[in-house]
């Protein structure tokens, strides 16, 4: 009954998108979310299967528990430009984006740092935080960071949804 009125309307544009974990879980929770990732607390996909299932290895590493897991999950990318949602997406390795990782990787108050219920942009993994904590102890300066950035090989986008009326958009499968 969910799935039929959560159905892609025809002509539309629907991406596969996965979340690796650890734990098995039947609904979202963004409360269950951790806070101070890049994009800031919310639910994590991406378009890449192998990224997920990596993403649940580093799981099950960092807690020493549990198996892979991966969910799939059906988005019709038509909503990206539906007026309802608000969307942010970084196309590549920018000042922009490196702040906005920067602010939300350093929040430490409950208030989020944006209002984004969809921001989709690349992932700022163990060599990009690298690059990152070298910018803030000011070991390198912004146009230095943006370069390595850009240089690096495997740029991987991620997909932050940040809200219930965002998440409400994703159909398991």
């Amino acid at each position: 009954y969910h799935r039929l009125l959560s159905a892609p309307r025809r002509g539309s544009h629907v991406m596969i998108l996965y979340h690796g974990t650890n734990i098995t879980f039947e609904t979202i929770d963004l409360l269950k979310s951790k806070p101070n990732k890049d994009f800031g607390q919310g639910f994590y996909l991406t378009t890449d299967k192998n990224q997920a299932i990596e993403m649940a290895k580093a799981k099950i590493d960092q807690q020493g528990q549990g198996k892979v897991i991966v969910y799939t999950y059906e988005f019709d990318d038509n909503l990206l430009n539906d007026s309802s949602l608000k969307v942010k997406t970084f196309d590549n390795y920018t000042e922009e984006w490196a702040l906005f990782i920067l602010a939300n990787r350093n929040n430490f108050s409950s208030t989020p740092v944006h209002d984004y219920d969809i921001v989709i942009g690349p992932i700022a993994d163990d060599r990009v935080g690298l690059q990152l904590r070298r910018y803030m102890d000011d070991i390198i300066d912004m146009e230095t960071l943006i370069k390595k950035l850009t240089y690096m090989k495997g740029m991987t986008i991620q997909y932050f949804f940040g809200s219930i009326s965002s998440i409400s958009k994703l159909i398991k499968t």
